[in-house]
């Protein structure tokens, strides 16, 4: 994709401005939250809604032993923590919860043991500490329509359940929860009390649902950031799904730390409908949202559905990715240059070789992690070239992508993929070798393959 100049020049001033909000924010403010992109695992793709905490122990386990040298550290329970009839499905008008005395959804102890003593995520967050870890969950929006039905008190307030509801909102494909409504003091007064809650659990990450897009709900990601702020506990808001639109990146990049550019993508390399999505999607997306990433604020390509998703995949049946080698390299160089959050979504218990050595190749997470200037220089509907500096300015990284079912062979000259004239060794970050000095950049690639160079004048 190629921007006119003048809509390249607003964009980049834009981003300009929130890399400008990032850098005067104070430290306790979302901007000094994930300096560089948040890298972990998510127990969605791989458990659905029905993850048990044996399970989420044991790839913590795993990500400590084998990824967190390379910056892995966030462990993620996904959605359905607190439904204590995991029989009746994902989604289901028929779902059963624990529920605290103050409308708070609590984790169910069939589900998740430890719970039972103080209804309370604390004891497995302890256990991922000691690892050297990082402990996050994932919500909804909104407060438990049971929790409305009853009318419970709202925690450290004078308030109850029924002040804070819409009842008129709820998510379009997910019946828990009403939606809060901003305009009543109540509302905040619920979102402090869940935040104070997983505070105290020692949350340091937390996934909100339907709330980045369809429906898009500024009121509550801003009363959520307020009261995540109020803990004094650094908390990670990562908000989900997507698309989310490029006119509220300020918006976002202001109360959010991560937020959605796509819905859920899967292990499709194509798809023609909005969910799932698939990788060859990201490409016009990322290459959009790219500006706007950095200190603070990242735009989310969302999760890696990599390895085996099983042995409940939250999407269609239990199955090895079914992308390609080339695909899923390919996937792990877009999010890379692209500076996405780097969330593992296959059972980390089951990595074989192939997948550990994706997650596990420190000069392409250099990449993820401490590049600067990241963009796309080139898109058609064949091949996509990025560009990134890196952080001290005297080398660059050049990706090529084959977005086609062909081989590809094609040359480009080192102005067109975005670097001054002259000549470049060139460094082959994946099979981590030098290739030598070139005077162009010459590829020949697999269907749906890419190669990522670190290129320097000789």
């Amino acid at each position: 994709m190629r921007f006119s100049r003048p809509l390249f020049s607003i964009i980049l001033a834009s981003a300009a401005a929130i890399l400008l909000l990032a850098e005067a924010a104070p430290p306790d403010s979302p901007a000094a939250l994930a300096a560089t992109p948040p890298m972990g695992w998510n127990s969605w793709d791989s458990f659905g809604e029905s993850v048990a905490e044996a399970d989420v122990r044991a790839n913590a386990q795993w990500m400590a032993q084998h990824l967190k040298k390379f910056g892995w550290q966030y462990v993620v329970v996904d959605m359905g923590w607190y439904v204590t009839n995991h029989s009746a499905g994902s989604n289901a008008e028929n779902a059963q919860f624990s529920l605290d005395d103050y409308g708070r959804f609590t984790p169910a102890v069939n589900s998740i043991p430890s719970a039972a003593k103080g209804a309370s995520f604390k004891p497995l967050a302890d256990y991922i500490h000691s690892l050297g870890l990082k402990f996050g969950i994932h919500i909804l929006r909104g407060i438990p329509k049971e929790a409305v039905r009853k009318n419970l008190p709202i925690a450290d307030s004078s308030f109850h359940a029924a002040d804070a509801a819409n009842t008129s909102d709820t998510c379009p494909w997910n019946p828990f929860n009403y939606g809060l409504d901003a305009s009543k003091p109540a509302a905040q007064a619920y979102y402090d009390s869940i935040a104070q809650r997983y505070a105290g659990w020692g949350v340091d990450f937390l996934k909100v649902d339907c709330i980045a897009d369809h429906p898009y709900k500024g009121d509550e990601i801003r009363m959520l950031s307020q009261a995540l702020r109020k803990t004094g506990r650094p908390i990670v808001l990562s908000l989900s799904p997507g698309p989310a639109s490029l006119e509220k990146a300020e918006e976002l990049s202001k109360y959010a730390q991560m937020w959605r550019i796509s819905d859920d993508v899967w292990d499709l390399w194509h798809s023609d409908e909005q969910f799932p999505s698939g990788v060859q999607n990201q490409f016009a997306r990322a290459a959009k949202w790219a500006p706007f990433s950095g200190p603070g604020h990242w735009p989310d390509a969302d999760m890696l559905p990599l390895g085996r998703l099983e042995p409940v995949a939250g999407w269609e049946s239990p199955r090895a990715t079914r992308l390609t080698h080339d695909e899923q390299r390919t996937q792990l160089t877009l999010w890379s240059i692209f500076r996405s959050p780097l969330m593992m979504g296959g059972n980390l218990t089951l990595c074989d070789k192939w997948t550990e050595s994706l997650l596990t190749n420190p000069e392409v997470i250099a990449v993820n992690q401490h590049s600067r200037n990241n963009h796309s220089v080139m898109q058609t509907d064949k091949m996509a070239v990025w560009y990134a500096n890196t952080v001290s300015d005297e080398e660059y990284y050049v990706a090529f992508f084959n977005l086609s079912d062909f081989i590809l062979s094609s040359e480009i000259s080192w102005t067109d993929a975005g670097l001054p004239g002259g000549k470049y060794s060139m460094r082959d970050l994946w099979e981590r070798k030098n290739l030598g000095p070139a005077d162009l950049l010459k590829v020949k690639l697999e269907p749906h393959a890419s190669v990522l160079y670190k290129v320097s004048k000789p």
